[in-house]
């Protein structure tokens, strides 16, 4: 992060998005009324202004050397307020890195020259073998919560039960494998829906939605495990796959072998998303596009960097990103497979699996 600085010409960098924070300093922090900002000088330690009451939290679980400035409370009176212990870390005429997301009123109180510069995005594209190791643990467990929700499936099989077990099951492997997980940095999302909605693919409103007969059924375990994201996903089926739905799962799985066979070293990101799109056009369904064909992963389950037209950056080893590529037809459904995969030396490696397959993926009527 400093060396980037360095190079970049900065004095001081400041970050505020808590996934940035989580990312430099192992301390997860929920946004509210009251600040937290993380000041990072070109060398030395970094600073982190923080409310007093929140200081046994921050020493609890940050990692590493970091000065911890406090400021009593939110609101203050004038000379109290945090931004007057934030000021003061500052010198005349200072070069300051400023996230592209940071919040006005933190980004007014900011002196000397402002520059907009996303470098610890940037920085958290690239995963260390410890990260990685991190990716492998949380897919795996992803994986398995997935397959036992495919394994259950039912007609009638309500959301709200589903959703309950396979977090329980997730929390309950996180618990046993490391008691001191922190709970402020895991988020377990494992949800489906039905073929009636699944043309819809982030509408997850009804938690009473069921499975029913046919398809296609979306599966979805997205999750934050300690700080590290996993995602998967499936189309699937229950007793038969109705005629109008055969070609298009087909369309979207060539689909993926195009994402998977593009996502090599030295390729752009966007050019998987564009050579995805161009064979959806081909087929005769490029009107049903609704999104990209993948996103990163890391200290959440949803960041950059993107397989997506318009992102020319180069795919570089060590990237984490899910390939997803789907299609959305109303009155028939969602199509979309999705998997989470490092690219290494010649192209993706799927931390993720369970099956892909059309017949795999139709499953009996059972009660």
């Amino acid at each position: 992060m400093q060396t980037r600085m360095a190079a970049a010409g900065l004095d001081r960098y400041v970050s505020f998005n808590p996934d940035n924070i989580y990312y430099l300093t192992n301390f997860a922090n929920m946004v509210h009324e009251r600040p937290f900002v993380l000041v990072i000088p070109r060398s030395g330690r970094p600073q982190f202004v923080v409310p007093q009451l929140e200081i046994p939290h921050v020493k609890t679980r940050a990692i590493g050397d970091i000065e911890v400035v406090s400021y009593f409370e939110f609101p203050a009176p004038a000379g109290l307020a945090w931004s007057d212990r934030f000021k003061e870390l500052f010198e005349a005429g200072e070069r300051v890195g400023v996230e592209s997301i940071c919040p006005l009123q933190i980004y007014m109180e900011i002196p000397g020259e402002r520059v907009c510069v996303d470098i610890v995005d940037d920085v958290r594209m690239i995963k260390s073998a410890y990260e990685i190791g991190r990716h492998v643990y949380a897919c795996g467990l992803a994986t398995d919560a997935h397959n036992a929700l495919l394994a259950e499936a039912r007609p009638g099989l309500g959301m709200a039960e589903t959703s309950a077990k396979l977090r329980g099951m997730i929390m309950s492997r996180l618990l046993a494998d490391d008691p001191s997980i922190n709970p402020t940095a895991t988020r377990i999302i494992a949800v489906f829906q039905p073929g009636s909605v699944s043309h819809d693919p982030h509408n997850f409103t009804d938690i009473d939605m069921r499975m029913a007969e046919g398809g296609p059924h979306v599966s979805v375990v997205n999750a934050v495990m300690n700080g590290t994201g996993a995602e998967v996903e499936r189309t699937f089926f229950i007793g038969h796959v109705p005629d109008a739905a055969r070609q298009t799962f087909d369309v979207m799985m060539e689909a993926r072998r195009i994402a998977f066979e593009t996502a090599v070293p030295g390729e752009l990101l966007s050019e998987v998303d564009r050579r995805v799109n161009d064979h959806f056009r081909r087929a005769g369904m490029g009107d049903r596009l609704l999104h990209r064909a993948g996103h990163g992963m890391g200290v959440t389950a949803h960041e950059a960097p993107f397989f997506a037209d318009g992102y020319e950056r180069p795919i570089e080893k060590g990237m984490c990103l899910t390939i997803e590529p789907g299609l959305y037809i109303d009155g028939v459904g969602g199509f979309r497979h999705s998997d989470t995969v490092l690219i290494g030396d010649t192209g993706p490696i799927a931390l993720t699996g369970g099956p892909t397959e059309l017949d795999a993926l139709t499953f009996p009527v059972r009660s």
